[in-house]
This record gives C-alpha cells, structure tokens and sequence, in this order.
C-alpha cells in the first residue's frame, strides 16, 4: 500500500502557514495564534496585533500598531525590540530596518551592526549581502565588510558560492572573493542539492558549482533541487526531473511544486493534490489550495477554510 493523506487538523482556519519549529501560525476570529501539530492553539497574544510571521530560531516577528517586534515561545512580547521593519532570524541575526536604514540586531534587541545600509540579506555560511552606496558586497556577523560593495545585485551563499549580478547578467561567486562562474546568466538563484537552476534567454537550465551546464536550457520555467527532484515547465505542463536531467515524472500537470518529505503538490483540473516520487497520486486533486509538507503535516484549503492534512 503506497502513501495516503489523512486529516490531521480540520479545516477550520481562515489563513494558515506551514509548520516551523513545531508550530503553525493560524488566522481566526480575526486574529491569529499558533497551534501545535495536535491542533490545539497553544500561543495567542493578548495585544491585538495586525500581523504575524512564523516562528524563526524561536522568536516570530509581530507587527504591532506602526512598529515591528518579537514574540518568543513563551508567548511574551519583546516590546523592547521595536523597528520599522524586523527580518526573521538566521544564524543568531536579524536584519532590521528603522527609516530608510538597515542594520541587525541579536535575540536580545542589541543593535550588533549599525544602521547603515540601503538594504540588508539574511545571514547563511557566516555572511550576509548588504546594499551600500548603491552597490552590494557582503558582511561577517561583526558587521565588518568582507567582500567590498560592487555588484548590482546579489544572493545569499549557498554551497559556498553566491549568485551576483554585475550590468544585467548572473554569475557565482565564493567566499574567497572570485568570481569563479562569469556573468553570463538572465537569471541565477542560489544553489542547492549542488546544482543551481540559471536562466539564457528565455529558457531555464542547471549548472555544478563549476559552471558547467548539467542539464541543457530547454525549460520556460523550474524550481530549485528538492528531495532529489526539480519541477519544471515545457509546453505549459509540469514535471519532475532527477539531477541527471533525464524525466522522473513527465509533464502532466498544471502546476507542479517543489518536492518536500517525499511528496509534491501538483495542480491538475483546477485543483490541488499530491504524489509520491513515482507520480502515482496519493489522494484525489480535491483541494483549493496547498502547502509543502513540514513536519509531517501540510497545510490544505477546503472551500474558504484551512487545516491540514499528515501522510499515513
């Protein structure tokens, strides 16, 4: 017998997102709280806030009346944590905005890296791409700037390589400050599985860390590497493929997603569903909307509510 859904919570939410370290932030009665994977909503601020962000090593940012602040899994409201703009944490750091600057701070509110950037990235493999002058570089947890500002836009590392853009075109570079792949990509997103998906005119393709073409531009669109398999778009259908490039799942579906926890929601007929590695279904397409599987549960929509279904 092959994998099957199950209701685990039932649709009951006006709004919910994915699980993340154990918890769920949920819409109702026209607030919001965190539910645990039994359903049961086990934190809800007494303050009425107007937005919320899910859980990020252990804080949430809350948007509260014209500032942001933190909410730890207490439930408690970090208050002496107050910016325009807070980004969820990485790596100990979240980048802040207060006016038209951006800094960090650590879990306790200390401002670590001054307010001084245009923009600022999330920290991942100890750097993080910063905005400054125009141009983007990037900085150590120290707020020092490791990589000087020159190109006009950039990713965060991955794999030890950094996809940046100088004029209109991508390359990659590494830690050691070379740009080891040249621009000459419309479009680059960070690797992952070791292979980076990377766009030549209007067709998508994957390179190794060397730069080397892996599997040929032939698709109109493709999501990252994931669980060993990447979705990707040919002739307004989507399928799946494995890093060889060679078809897993041939394209069928009107809308494919990236694969997580062994399965993938794909849209077919105006509804969404999932499948197993194979392509073989594990339920009727019955659903309105649908989220990736996290911690065993995934989010699904049934007519304007939402729960969330678990594999059995």
């Amino acid at each position: 017998m092959g994998r099957q859904l199950s209701q685990a919570i039932a649709p009951q939410f006006d709004s919910a997102a994915d699980f993340a370290e154990g918890l769920a932030l949920v819409g109702f009665e026209n607030t919001y709280g965190y539910i645990n994977p039994a359903g049961k909503v086990v934190i809800k601020p007494d303050a009425e806030v107007q937005g919320m962000s899910s859980f990020s090593e252990g804080l949430a940012i809350v948007q509260l009346g014209g500032f942001q602040t933190c909410l730890d899994r207490k439930g408690q409201l970090l208050t002496q944590i107050q910016f325009d703009e807070i980004a969820p944490f990485s790596q100990g750091l979240a980048a802040i905005r207060s006016g038209r600057k951006y800094g960090y701070i650590n879990k306790t509110g200390k401002v670590v890296v001054p307010l001084q950037f245009e923009l600022a990235g999330k920290f991942s493999e100890g750097l993080a791409a910063v905005k400054l002058n125009g141009l983007y570089g990037y900085i150590n947890p120290q707020g020092k700037l490791v990589i000087e500002p020159q190109f006009n836009d950039a990713w965060s590392f991955s794999g030890r390589l950094a996809a940046i853009r100088q004029g209109r075109q991508w390359g990659y570079l590494n830690q050691q400050k070379q740009v080891v792949i040249q621009p000459q990509f419309e479009g680059a997103f960070p690797f992952s599985e070791s292979l980076a998906r990377v766009r030549m005119g209007q067709r998508w393709g994957f390179i190794n860390s060397q730069g080397k073409d892996i599997i040929p531009f032939q698709f109109s669109f493709a999501t990252d590497f994931a669980d060993g398999l990447a979705a990707v778009e040919v002739n307004q259908q989507w399928g799946y493929i494995s890093p060889s490039g060679r078809w897993a799942i041939r394209p069928q579906f009107e809308f494919a997603a990236p694969f997580s926890e062994g399965l993938a929601a794909v849209k077919m007929t105006g509804k969404w569903g999932y499948i197993g590695k194979t392509g073989q279904p594990v339920d009727s397409a019955q659903f309105n909307d649908v989220g990736p599987f996290s911690g065993g549960l995934a989010r699904v929509q049934v007519g304007e509510q939402w729960g969330y279904v678990s594999q059995v």
